[in-house]
């Protein structure tokens, strides 16, 4: 794939794994209400990474569409960052993650309805609406948690400080960001981080949440190195394709 392509598959793998994990709560949430909102994030996920992979794949001009490109690549191929493949845990642990994750991916959306590529923008546009609630929801339960229950606010911080780890990846540049950066297509990505630790320190404060300590940054996802549980992800949402190649509903 040429470095535009590689830029759109990015983005869709972001949003797709991230959805398989939400939609991991669909009938375990605590509560109903919980329940549907994540499987509607998770939807609103599927949706956006449905557009960003179609378009890589149209990108890349060999044929592959969002459905081949989602089912039928190793875990070495997919290029989502670690943050959103990380395993659900417990409630806040979950909510940990949507909330790093949907404040980063919000300014980012907001940013590429700039883009020169007409395509992207407008996927982004649409996007940038869903991502919106997402970090309302998000940021709602951080306060909710954090400022809530001797345990919910213990669960709150452990969450929290087992997701920051993978945050700086989210703002490394390499050449691919450079060259979709150079083409007017992509965003600089580093350049959103004051604005990313602006939102999440006001909402920590709102929560009385002490912000995690800085750590060793994990990276890689970019380049396909992933944590053990990439591939077990896997296993569960692409069996179907695997074991019954081009199966249709």
């Amino acid at each position: 794939m040429d470095a535009l392509a590689t830029y759109a598959l990015r983005l869709g793998d972001d949003s797709l794994i991230l959805g398989q994990r939400l939609g991991e709560w669909c009938g375990h949430a605590p509560a109903l209400e919980v329940d549907l909102s994540l499987a509607n994030v998770a939807l609103d996920q599927i949706g956006q990474a449905t557009h960003f992979l179609n378009l890589a794949g149209a990108l890349e001009g060999e044929g592959r569409d969002g459905d081949k490109l989602a089912f039928h690549r190793d875990v070495m191929d997919f290029t989502n960052c670690v943050l959103v493949e990380q395993p659900n845990g417990d409630f806040a642990q979950t909510i940990a993650r949507l909330f790093l994750f949907a404040h980063y991916q919000e300014l980012l959306f907001t940013a590429l309805t700039a883009s020169k590529d007409t395509q992207l923008a407008a996927i982004a546009a649409k996007a940038v609406k869903e991502t919106a609630y997402h970090a309302t929801l998000a940021s709602d339960w951080v306060v909710r948690l954090g400022d809530g229950t001797e345990e919910s606010r213990a669960r709150m911080i452990a969450g929290l400080d087992w997701m920051w780890r993978f945050v700086d990846e989210l703002f490394v540049t390499d050449e691919v960001d450079a060259a979709a950066l150079k083409a007017g297509v992509g965003v600089d990505k580093a350049a959103l981080r004051a604005a990313w630790d602006q939102r999440v320190d006001a909402v920590l404060a709102e929560a009385t949440l002490p912000r995690p300590a800085a750590r060793r940054p994990v990276l890689g996802g970019r380049s396909g190195r992933h944590s053990e549980h990439l591939g077990h992800l896997l296993s569960e949402m692409q069996f179907l394709q695997r074991a019954y190649p081009g199966a249709t509903w």
